[in-house]
């Protein structure tokens, strides 16, 4: 794995990361087997963890690419440290914690991270409209509130955010150099949205300044998951 010089790894030419979310370990791991050579890293959610916990990371892990432990961790700034550091063995290569957690939540999530992690702040799902949001006391559209929460990130010393691709082109004009993780994508050619409701392409969100592109469905669910890979990367 190649390491920048903060030690963290560098996805050279592909970033497209898979999401990786299946119930069953066996499966996971033999459809990483089958795409690793057209993704750049593996995505771990909440589900695949709940299930499979460390174990099924250290398996994962033995694919050979770097794993994103999507775990968007929630909770009282000492809570959130403590968990950090008890996924230090599994060195991933990212982490996600909510950027609504606060500063202080990010700050000791970010201080009790391995140096070679990646510590990133989720700031709108995108699930969630702006309706949605106001019916949780949040004013303004799901951008403007993206953009408080990058800005947060921000100060608060992390390595990036995770935002929509309706929000990745203001939030790269503002974080110059910051890590940008875009989920809910979908292909040109893929019909269903499903539950997400913010998506564009992933042409379109590496365009306007993604690091990196979180892609799952339109791979995990294709006929041909390794061709389905293929064919997105080849519009990159």
């Amino acid at each position: 794995m190649t390491l920048d010089d903060k030690g963290h790894p560098i996805i050279v030419s592909n970033p497209i990361y898979l999401a990786l979310d299946l119930p069953r370990l066996d499966s996971a791991v033999a459809l990483a087997q089958k795409v690793r050579q057209h993704v750049g890293g593996l995505k771990l959610g909440l589900e695949f963890f709940c299930a499979h916990g460390h174990h099924g990371v250290h398996e994962i892990a033995k694919v050979g690419l770097p794993i994103f432990l999507d775990l968007k961790l929630h909770d009282i700034p000492n809570t959130v440290a403590a968990a950090m550091q008890s996924i230090h063995v599994l060195q991933p290569a990212i982490v996600t914690v909510h950027a609504s957690g606060g500063r202080a939540m990010m700050e000791d999530a970010k201080a009790a991270a391995g140096e070679s992690t990646r510590v990133v702040g989720v700031t709108v799902l995108t699930s969630l409209d702006d309706n949605d949001l106001a019916r949780t006391g949040v004013g303004g559209s799901a951008h403007d509130q993206a953009l408080r929460l990058a800005d947060l990130a921000q100060e608060a010393g992390l390595d990036g955010i995770v935002c929509s691709g309706h929000e990745v082109g203001a939030v790269h004009k503002r974080w110059k150099n910051g890590y940008l993780i875009v989920p809910g994508l979908r292909p040109a050619d893929h019909g269903s949205k499903e539950d997400q409701k913010r998506t564009v392409t992933p042409r379109a969100a590496r365009d306007a300044g993604a690091s990196v592109l979180v892609i799952g469905r339109p791979i995990t669910r294709a006929e041909d998951p390794a061709a389905a890979a293929r064919a997105i990367e080849g519009t990159l």
